[in-house]
């Protein structure tokens, strides 16, 4: 009775979900929140400027204080949730997409395709994403919108890698085999077989990507190549603060924090569904 009871509870040990990521979803929820509705967690305008009221310490009033040209820093950094939360979500849907494209049409088609299309991948990685993403930046020219070009298309090439890797496997599986042989095109088989099984990864992965494109987003603006003023973009945020160090650290320690708890969060719920598929693939 005592081993049947322990194999049963076994597995459902196994299941619960860790107290740290419990924090880091509810972490995330909070930021959906602000980023989409962000008057219900701030009643402030983030962009009403009161000079005579800059650098008020926090109060009932203003919950972090004010900032150098007395606007509620509290009601800046909750709206400023939509602009990072954007752009990564936004720069990994990009890289996600040229991933898929080029590691589809390099892994499908093998040969001198794949080749060319490798070889040019592996140029693109021998330099920095930044990099990428400044000269990206460039042409475009500064703006969130560019920014989020920019991320996205400096992160391609390592999306682009994944996605190859994961078609050449999916590529030499049984049921693709059995399915060229029963005459299927290319077009469908890709769109029906390929795609869907090379997937799993790759969105995993997404999740981590996210994070990053927070951080390099973050510090484009901090740059002056993101959002411009006035708009409560975190790292403009924490740009526009940097020379009040001295009076008011507090104003560049609020958006930092805000960008190192979202990022740990995102990068603590990606790493532990990226456990779960891992096992899940491996008990299969």
């Amino acid at each position: 009775m005592t081993l049947s009871l322990t194999a049963r509870t076994a597995p459902a040990r196994r299941e619960r979900v860790p107290a740290g990521v419990v924090v880091a979803f509810a972490v995330i929820g909070v930021l959906v929140v602000a980023a989409v509705a962000p008057g219900l967690l701030a009643t402030e305008d983030p962009l009403a400027s009161d000079p005579a009221d800059a650098f008020a310490p926090p109060s009932l009033e203003h919950w972090l204080g004010t900032d150098q040209l007395g606007r509620d820093l509290y009601s800046r950094l909750v709206y400023g949730a939509w602009y990072s939360l954007s752009l990564g979500v936004g720069a990994t849907v990009i890289a996600v997409a040229g991933g898929i494209l080029l590691g589809v049409i390099a892994g499908y088609a093998r040969g001198v395709t794949d080749r060319v299309v490798s070889r040019g991948l592996d140029v693109l990685l021998a330099f920095p994403e930044v990099l990428v993403a400044l000269v990206a930046i460039a042409v475009l020219g500064p703006g969130q919108a560019s920014v989020i070009w920019a991320v996205g298309l400096g992160r391609i090439p390592g999306s682009a890698r994944l996605v190859r890797s994961q078609v050449l496997q999916v590529r030499q599986s049984g049921y693709v085999g059995s399915a060229l042989t029963l005459g299927l095109s290319p077009l469908r088989l890709i769109a029906r077989h390929v795609v869907p099984n090379s997937l799993g990864p790759v969105l995993v992965n997404a999740v981590l990507g996210v994070g990053v494109s927070i951080i390099f987003g973050a510090a484009l603006s901090f740059l002056g190549l993101g959002a411009v003023p006035p708009t409560p973009e975190w790292g403009l945020v924490l740009a526009e603060s940097r020379q009040y160090l001295s009076i008011a650290p507090a104003l560049s320690i609020w958006p930092g924090l805000c960008i190192t708890v979202t990022v740990v969060a995102i990068t603590v719920a990606g790493r532990w569904a990226q456990q779960r598929y891992v096992s899940r693939r491996s008990s299969l």
